[in-house]
């Protein structure tokens, strides 16, 4: 094959002019605090490895799925931009009206229209809360059921439309305190530089620039003192923890007498059967 064959043959890489940002609070950049106020988070960065394009973040604090679709999207869309990224849905798995069905009726809907706009698209999945923050076994074990429900969701749409995924479950260092803020809900400046990076990998699988790598040495944010740690947990974490956790605690519990159900009835059943095993030998 010549040169010029080869040329031909290898298909041009899409230089991304505009980039934008859908979702919650991790897509406004909560975790990464800039010294004179206000956040950064993985939008900055990933559009400074992109080669410095021009970014719009439509993503809000408490987004949920459905926000995305109906409040983000039609602006989003308008925009006509060159890529997407949306991290979203963690929200949902909080609620009591958590519904994978309509979740994911709705995130389609939003890929879908995303890429007859001629974006390319990339979404996120979640990783295992309960490694980076402590919860009661029962909210454990019902965030975690939540959790793999919503990724079955996403994992379905990413399949379907044949996009790209950043897996937080499996990304390098995901599980690493430093990679998550005092709340250990939302990624530190680290965590964010991680995500970028990740967004960053997926674009250029999909055929994007990327002019350069995203830095993980921290640099530009605000630091954070001890006291303001404590400050934030007083008075936003715990807070956010009893609002949304008084949403989830009925589903916990839900999931806590199924368990002990469940286990109490597979203890009779393997009860019952070594019995009449053992009679059945016996006879």
């Amino acid at each position: 094959m010549t040169v010029q064959a080869m040329s031909e043959s290898v298909p041009a890489r899409r230089a991304v002019g505009r980039l934008v940002v859908l979702g919650d609070s991790t897509s406004v950049g909560l975790g990464d605090p800039l010294p004179g106020g206000g956040w950064r988070g993985f939008g900055p960065l990933l559009a400074d490895a992109l080669g410095g394009c021009d970014l719009t973040n439509l993503s809000r604090t408490g987004a949920r799925i459905g926000t995305v679709r109906h409040e983000q999207l039609p602006m989003a869309a308008a925009l006509r931009p060159d890529a997407v990224v949306i991290v979203a849905g963690m929200n949902d798995t909080m609620r009591s009206d958590f519904d994978p069905a309509r979740l994911r009726a709705d995130l389609d809907h939003v890929v879908g229209k995303v890429l007859d706009v001629g974006a390319v698209v990339v979404l996120a999945s979640y990783h295992d809360h309960a490694r980076v923050f402590r919860l009661p076994a029962p909210l454990r074990r019902a965030l975690r059921r939540r959790v793999d429900e919503l990724n079955a969701v996403i994992t379905s749409v990413v399949v379907a439309r044949g996009i790209g995924c950043v897996d937080l479950d499996s990304l390098p260092g995901a599980y690493d305190l430093a990679a998550w803020s005092v709340d250990r809900l939302h990624p530190s400046e680290l965590g964010h530089r991680m995500l970028a990076q990740g967004f960053a990998d997926e674009l250029e699988l999909a055929g994007c620039v990327v002019e350069a790598p995203v830095s993980m040495e921290c640099a530009g944010g605000a630091a954070i003192a001890p006291w303001q740690h404590v400050a934030w947990l007083v008075l936003k974490g715990i807070p956010w923890l009893w609002r949304r956790g008084s949403d989830l605690v009925p589903y916990a519990f839900t999931v806590l007498f199924r368990t002990v159900v469940g286990d109490s009835r597979q203890s009779s059943w393997a009860t019952w059967t070594n019995y009449s095993q053992e009679n059945s030998v016996n006879s």
